[in-house]
């Protein structure tokens, strides 16, 4: 089984960046999709962020650019680069791993809901006014 643990949320002003981290453990798949979604309270789970296996990548409407995900193989690591964020970006952010490969749309990565198989545990980001 794959673990995910993230780390690098915190408290920041409007405007401000972060950079999140993912790392994953357990053997995991060099062909999965991977992805950020954020829990903003009263709001559903919304996929921020998906990059597939060849790193093509996909964004929500609402943090393009301004957030950046990548992955480094080497070390087994997702990253986010928030910048520019504003305080509707406040929420809980997860990491998400599927080994069977990200669901394509006019073949790009999609971000609509799936069965992720293994997720962290989540880390908190906060955006003050």
């Amino acid at each position: 089984a794959v673990q995910l643990a993230e780390s690098g949320g915190g408290s920041v002003q409007s405007g401000g960046s972060l950079r999140l981290a993912c790392v994953a453990s357990g053997n995991p798949s060099r062909g999965s999709c991977m992805a950020w979604f954020r829990l903003t309270p009263g709001n559903e789970r919304e996929a921020v962020a998906v990059i597939d296996s060849d790193g093509s990548t996909n964004y929500a409407d609402s943090v393009k650019g301004r957030f950046t995900i990548s992955k480094d193989n080497a070390k087994n690591t997702l990253y986010l680069e928030m910048d520019a964020l504003k305080p509707e970006d406040s929420a809980m952010y997860y990491c998400a791993d599927d080994p069977w490969g990200c669901t394509l749309i006019s073949g790009s990565p999609s971000l609509v809901y799936r069965d992720y198989k293994y997720w962290g545990q989540g880390t908190q980001v906060t955006v003050s006014s």
